[in-house]
C-alpha cells in the first residue's frame, strides 16, 4: 500500500516539474528571436549584431566592442532589431564590458613551432 502511495506521489511530482520546465522553455524562446539579428539605431543605421541576452540587456557586438542595450528599449522589426530612442554610448559600452568580463572567453591557440 505504501509503495502505491509513493508511486502516486512521484508521478504527481514529476508532472509538476515537467510543467515548470515547459513554462521556462516558453520564456526563453521569446528572447531567442532577438539573437543573431542586426541592430539598428533610431535613424535606421546598423550599430551591430545581437549576440546574447544578459539579465535585462541585449548584448550587441559592434566591431571589437560590446554594447549593452536595455531590453525595454528594443523592438523587433522585419529588417532587424530597432533601438527606440537615443543610445547612451558610454553607458552601453560599460554594460557591454560588464557582460564581457563575466561571460566572454577568448579562444587562444598555441603557437606551432616550425
Amino acid at each position: 500500500m505504501y509503495c502505491i502511495n509513493y508511486l502516486g506521489f512521484c508521478v504527481l511530482l514529476l508532472n509538476k516539474v515537467k510543467d515548470q520546465s515547459v513554462e521556462r522553455d516558453v520564456e526563453e524562446s521569446s528572447d531567442a528571436g532577438l539573437i543573431c539579428r542586426f541592430v539598428l539605431n533610431g535613424q535606421g543605421h546598423k550599430i551591430g549584431e545581437s549576440i546574447a541576452i544578459f539579465e535585462d540587456l541585449l548584448i550587441v557586438k559592434n566591431g571589437k566592442d560590446f554594447l549593452g542595450v536595455p531590453l525595454k528599449h528594443v523592438e523587433e522589426e522585419d529588417i532587424g532589431i530597432l533601438v527606440k530612442g537615443l543610445i547612451d554610448q558610454t553607458k552601453a559600452l560599460e554594460l557591454g564590458a560588464k557582460w564581457q568580463r563575466k561571460n566572454y572567453k577568448e579562444i587562444t591557440y598555441p603557437k606551432e613551432e616550425e
